[in-house]
Formats: structure tokens, sequence, C-alpha cells
């Protein structure tokens, strides 16, 4: 084996805590894609992190090893699978080592669902890659799931073990209600979006539009029509993931050129492949809201980014579930 292990700092203690702390019995492992979040969450419960070694052989295969006695216990894994593949793999093998350390229960929380996009045959001979990754989730030894915002909620029913979905909807809303946005308009930028976004408008007492729009090839969009009135209006540009932010780049402009105020956009997952950063800085977009779910390295970022925190939101949940509470509660 090669090197230290290349933890990220995964027994730190915070230093602000919520109010209480957790019962025995409970414990919150991290992998590597999003180490911030997980420190968040930590923070947010009162607890350590526990004490994991990941490292690598000498051809890139990962080691895992958990460093502290799990037997018995209530496990949560806090582990995203967004690219690379090696996201996946680390969950695997935290999730493996965990059952055969004797734990009790066993939660992967994946604040993004990696491969979410492959949830059908839409074409001859290709994988149904959000099945298969649910597959070997459970194989691993998962004894129950928490996410947030799935591509499609029917993607919890690819799980044959409980899956708690929830929703980064309170974050951002109430970021967009010390906005104090003019007749507000929520936008969905597709018709695939239109729930949410009817959602978001019922929470902000504002109206909604769809925009229409075709994919002549992958990752490119066209909007065709808006369906709503948004002349002299403020806009919000809602989604569950940005990718290449071709759909959100030229909606706002689609907006704009209809007499829209102003234009502001909101993701929960912040893949930002590509082109995307340059494109959302160059749209008349005034703000791009997105959630800490997926780590956005510095790279990535650019001036009207804003990262809000899903910490808390997870903390809550992780909370409600290791005691056996009601989930949806975190939603009434």
């Amino acid at each position: 084996m090669t090197s230290a292990p290349v933890t990220t700092a995964l027994s730190e203690q915070s230093d602000s805590l919520m109010e209480g702390s957790a019962a025995p019995g409970f414990k919150l492992l991290s992998g590597t894609a999003n180490a911030g979040l997980a420190q968040e969450i930590s923070r947010h419960l009162a607890i350590d992190l526990c004490k994991v070694t990941l490292s690598r052989f000498a051809d890139g295969e990962i080691f895992v090893r958990i460093d502290e006695n799990i037997r018995g216990q209530d496990v949560f894994i806090v582990q995203s699978t967004n690219p690379p593949a090696e996201n996946v793999m680390e969950l695997l093998l935290l999730i493996d080592a965990a059952r055969r350390a004797s734990a009790a229960r066993i939660t992967c929380v994946m604040p993004y669902y990696g491969y979410s996009r492959q949830d059908r045959k839409d074409q001859p001979r290709v994988a149904i890659a959000a099945k298969l990754l649910a597959n070997m989730i459970e194989t691993a030894g998962a004894d129950r799931v928490l996410g947030i915002d799935f591509h499609q909620h029917q993607l919890q029913g690819f799980f044959d073990v409980p899956v708690d979905h929830l929703y980064a909807a309170p974050v951002f809303v109430n970021h967009y209600r010390k906005k104090n946005l003019k007749d507000p308009v929520v936008v969905a930028p597709d018709a695939g979006a239109a729930k949410m976004a009817r959602g978001f408008s019922r929470r902000l007492n504002g109206s909604l539009a769809i925009i229409d729009k075709r994919r002549p090839a992958a990752n490119v969009a066209e909007v065709v029509n808006v369906v709503g009135d948004v002349k002299g209006r403020d806009c919000l540009l809602v989604d569950d993931m940005i990718d290449t932010a071709g759909t959100l780049s030229e909606a706002a402009r689609a907006l704009k050129r209809l007499g829209a105020e102003r234009v502001f956009a909101c993701a929960t997952h912040a893949l930002l492949s590509g082109p995307a950063s340059q494109r959302l800085t160059d749209s008349p977009i005034e703000e791009v809201t997105v959630t800490d779910s997926i780590q956005v390295r510095p790279e990535r970022r650019f001036e009207k980014l804003a990262v809000l925190s899903v910490g808390e939101l997870l903390a809550k949940a992780i909370r409600f579930t290791h005691s056996e509470q009601s989930v949806s509660s975190l939603f009434d």
C-alpha cells in the first residue's frame, strides 16, 4: 500500500453545535466526495465524524478501513455519487466495511444520486444505470437510503429498501423571500420541472410559467416558447441540477426577450460541467443559487454563484431517522 491515507479531516471536532446531542449508538461516516458537507452535518448534529482511513494502492485501487468500533451501531454514511466513478466505489466499500463490522443498521446518505438521468431504456441496447446503482447499494448492505431532489421521483421505486426523499425547496425559499421579488414568476425550464416550480410558486406567492424546449442533441437545448406572463416581473428559474447550463442560459435569454424584469436561477445539484460557468456568467441571470450537495470546486465557481448549505436539513433528517421520527414532518 502506498503513501498516507487521503482522508479529508474526517474526525475534526466541530465548534458550533446544534441544540441537543446525538443519542448513543449513532455513528456518522464520510467518503471523500464531499467532506465539507459531512463536516457541516456533524457540526449540526454535535458529534465527531467517525475515523475512517481511505487510501490508494499503487495501481489506484481504493482501500477502506473504519478505525472505530461500530458493532451494533446505527451508521450513516455520507457520500454523493457524482463523477469521478471512484465516489461510487468508495460508497460501496464503506457500506461493505460497515456491514462486515456488524453495524446494526446502515443508512446511505446520498445528497446527489449520480447516474439518475439514466433511468429508462429510451434507446436500443443502453444500460439503466440508475437501477444498477440502486442494486449495487443494496447488495453492498445498505438498509436505508436518504437523498435530496432525485432527478425523477420514481427513482425511489428502484430500491427495495426504505428511501427518504428530501427537498431543498425550504432552503431556497428562505433565501428568495429575503430578495423581495417583484410580482414573482417561478419558471420551469422544461415540463419535467413543472411540479417543482409549482411548489416554489406556492411558497413564494407567485405565479407559474413553463419553458417549451426541445433537445436536438444531448446537452443541447433550444427554447421554442414560454407559456405564461413574465413581462415586467421578476423570474425565478428552478431545476434539480445544472450540468452544462445550456437550458438555463437559453431560458434566461428567452425570458429577457419577453420583458422579464430580473432573472434568477436555482438548482439543487451543481454539476457545472464543461462551459457551464462561462455560460452562466454571460447569461442575463443576476444570481445562480445552488446547494452544497455536490462540492463545487474553486475552478467552477464564478461571481454570480451563491452556494447554500443543506447540512442542517440533512442533520435533522438523520436525527429523525435515528430516533424513528417522521422525516416528512420537516416539510409540513
